[in-house]
């Protein structure tokens, strides 16, 4: 049995969307901002702490309509309205739990089967965070606003006034009575209903409004959930009194585990045996030797008592007891250290140690992470004590099926080898017992978010679940996600697929979080790109973007990715023209030659043209593909004609550069007339030199570049020269300015209107 998707509505910026899991690990990827965390938080609520629900749970653009609903309360309180569900059920935060089942598994689920003729596979729950009793939350709402409504009147005042009580609308009373009128309930779901999402919006089945709720909770007893936030408390250590071993708030992660660890599994005063004897004679021992020296201390203090008539001849003796408790050892800063000497004969009594502070916040994540995963795994089994703990209860007992984790940003403060570690080990430490390694019995299903390539990069395809920003188009909506599997982006067994991944792993994993791609041809792309964005595009170098060195023969391989992570994309490519006749040989590019281009970005996906006089003569529109709801666009830049008016005195006055590098020469011909340098530099210098005509220049350019090195030009040119004094090549700068202007509504993508019914602390959370 395990989790095999979840479908979420109307929690946060997850407006409708659907989760799928895999089997052991499921890694959550995105930009900043794309629900990852609201997932996470939404799993935690809805699976295990359900009464953490508050009113900034809802999607903030339903408060519009929930707000409507009480206005038409308050208008006409003669008439009793529906106290149905069904005006709220499209409004309020709901999760679908889909289980898969197997035949030999049915006994777990009884109570969640929803007829005679199910059959085995998925069966699903939806909890669904609703009124109590919607007749008593009109009622109390209809009275402190009709009571907040009279003191206005009395004091000559209307609702519009400055002076604001409570509550203002449905909204506003929630905020404070939210837990007294809001629960979560169960309700069981007809798998012949569940259907797949529709461009990324899940299409959850409409609940008959005679539905019943399940009694209780219909998970208790299939699964247990654990959750590592991301916010976990690590600091560097900091000047502390010399007595700051016994300062309680210096206590470190860790040791408060051990401390949890102990009390559960280890603790010999509970549950003891023959094991724990040993141990408990020894506490003994120790607590009678202590009660005698401090009789013999005390003694003193306790005779000078007696001066002042106390004890006097009915008054008790006063006599002095301890009690040893084991765990009172872990409950300080130093309980946890880290040995810094190897131990041999010749130091055995040397101790150089440090405490828990004191080691790297890395090595205190990874451990307190791990530590975590291990008690987790063994809180699940009944490891030790706990297993010989008489139960109140069967249910105490009941080791559930499945356990389900959630980390939540494992890579904080961890180098790039200890994350990829981590991802790689985290499953195998959750299944290290003997009922789990090879027992399909209990099934351990691991969710992490994160924002690190690193982590991503040691996921196949098939276990990452990207957050796909969706803006909000209307007036008065906020952003919302939609989830993309991709899984199944480019289909089972296609040598794309394992092109890409193979690409992936080889260079880095940023696509999954950036705002906007940019695709190159080559290094001298990849190296000087940066530059130009840095010193002439002030705006966009502060937005998130990957630029991947993919070449133009290679760069449409991306395009299944690409459009599944609905990402802004700009492709700097070359025109690559080719003469029919021999498409295997290169050609200078003319107009009226009958030449095309033997790129296969440009052929097959911006902008599907393959005749180079077509491509030269193309509008700017019609570089731009955009999707169809126009969320995101893909555009492409190459080689265009430019005149030189540097040879205005000849009649060869336009020139087609053929690659990036020519194209930057062409743009810089006065700086490469005199700059010095080798390879390529040289060459360029003497061709503009010794070339009288455009058609001479170019056609020694392009012999140059067939032979040169590209990548060691751009290393000397960076080394030569400051980028800031190169001139952009023009159908680059047109590209990028494309995309600065594409990426600008993101700024604003989160502002909400006001209206008079949103409350304004709901208001200023939107404005980010």
């Amino acid at each position: 049995m395990h989790i095999k998707f979840v479908e979420v509505q109307n929690y946060r910026r997850l407006k409708s969307c659907r989760i799928e899991f895999t089997e052991q690990t499921t890694l959550f990827v995105g930009a900043n901002n794309s629900g990852k965390t609201t997932a996470m938080n939404a799993l935690v609520k809805f699976l295990d702490e359900k009464n953490q629900f508050s009113v900034n749970d809802f999607t903030l653009s339903n408060w519009f309509e929930i707000n409507k609903i009480g206005e038409s309360w308050l208008i006409d309180t003669r008439n009793v309205p529906d106290f149905s569900i069904d005006e709220l059920a499209n409004l309020i935060p709901t999760m679908d739990v889909w289980l898969h089942v197997e035949d030999d598994e049915v006994h777990y689920v009884t109570n969640l089967i929803p007829s005679l003729d199910w059959e085995g596979g998925l069966l699903g729950v939806r909890l669904r965070l609703e009124p109590k009793n919607v007749e008593e939350l009109y009622k109390n709402f209809i009275d402190n606003s009709n009571f907040i409504k009279e003191i206005l009147e009395n004091a000559g005042l209307d609702k519009e006034s400055e002076v604001t009580l409570w509550p203002k609308n449905l909204q506003d009373y929630l905020k404070r009575k939210f837990q007294a009128h809001f629960t979560v309930k169960s309700y069981i779901l007809n798998p012949a209903k569940c259907v797949l999402p529709e461009n990324g919006i899940a299409r959850p089945q409409v609940l008959p409004s005679e539905s019943e709720p399940i009694e209780g909770d219909p998970f208790k007893k299939l699964f247990l959930v654990h959750y590592i936030n991301a916010q976990r408390g690590f600091s560097d250590p900091v000047n502390k009194a010399d007595d700051e071993e016994e300062s309680s708030n210096l206590v470190g992660n860790l040791s408060s585990q051990l401390r949890r660890y102990y009390n559960t599994h280890l603790n010999p005063t509970m549950s003891p045996d023959l094991t724990d004897i040993e141990a408990l004679q020894a506490i003994e021992e120790a607590q009678k030797s202590f009660d005698v020296k401090l009789e013999q201390g005390f003694k003193n203090a306790l005779s000078e008592l007696e001066t002042i008539g106390y004890p006097g001849f009915s008054n008790p003796k006063i006599t002095i007891s301890t009690k040893i408790k084991p765990i009172e050892g872990l409950n300080h800063s130093s309980a946890v250290q880290f040995d810094l000497l190897e131990k041999d004969s010749s130091n055995e009594n040397l101790k150089l140690m440090l405490p828990e502070h004191y080691n790297g916040l890395g090595y205190q994540n990874i451990i307190s992470i791990i530590f975590k995963l291990m008690r987790f795994r063994d809180e699940w089994m009944k490891v030790g004590k706990v297993s010989r703990k008489a139960p109140s209860s069967l249910d105490e007992f009941y080791v559930p099926p499945l356990h389900i984790v959630l980390v939540e940003e494992p890579e904080a403060h961890l180098h790039i080898q200890v994350q990829q570690v981590f991802i790689r080990q985290a499953y195998k430490v959750l299944r290290n017992h003997n009922n789990l390694k090879d027992d399909k019995t209990f099934k351990t299903q691991l969710i992490v978010s994160t924002h690190s390539g690193h982590i991503t990069h040691e996921m196949p395809f098939s276990c990452l679940r990207y957050f796909r920003r969706k803006p909000s188009i209307n007036k008065n909506e906020v952003p919302t996600s939609t989830v993309v599997n991709l899984s199944n982006v480019f289909g089972q067994g296609n040598k794309t697929e394992r092109f890409v991944t193979r690409y992936l792993q080889s260079t880095h994993c940023d696509l999954f979080f950036a705002d906007a791609a940019i695709l190159v041809e080559g290094p001298s792309e990849r190296m000087l790109v940066p530059h130009f964005i840095r010193n002439h595009f002030e705006e966009l170098n502060q937005k998130y973007i990957s630029l991947l060195e993919i070449g133009g023969s290679h760069a449409h391989t991306l395009r299944s990715l690409i459009e599944h992570l609905g990402l802004t994309s700009l492709i700097i490519t070359d025109l690559d023209s080719v003469n029919p006749s021999n498409k295997n040989t290169a050609v200078v590019p003319k107009r009226k030659k009958g030449y095309i281009t033997a790129n296969d970005t440009l052929k097959s996906w911006v902008p599907e043209k393959t005749d180079l006089d077509e491509l030269l003569d193309l509008e700017y529109e019609e570089k731009v593909k955009k999707n169809t709801n126009e969320t995101y666009s893909v555009r492409v830049a190459y080689q265009y004609p430019k005149i030189i008016s540097a040879f205005s005195n000849k009649l060869d006055l336009e020139v087609v550069p053929y690659t990036f590098e020519d194209a930057l020469v062409y743009e810089n011909l006065s700086l490469f007339e005199s700059l010095k340098g080798n390879g390529l530099i040289k060459k360029f210098r003497e061709a503009i030199k010794n070339k009288v005509t455009i058609t001479e220049l170019g056609e020694q350019f392009f012999e140059d570049l067939r032979k040169g090195k590209k990548a060691e030009f751009a290393l000397e040119l960076i080394y030569l020269e400051d980028p800031k004094k190169l001139k952009i090549p023009e159908y680059i700068k047109e590209g990028l300015t494309w995309l600065d202007e594409q990426l600008q509504p993101r700024q604003t993508e989160i502002t909400i209107v006001q209206a008079p019914n949103l409350t304004s602390d709901v208001a200023n959370e939107v404005k980010v």
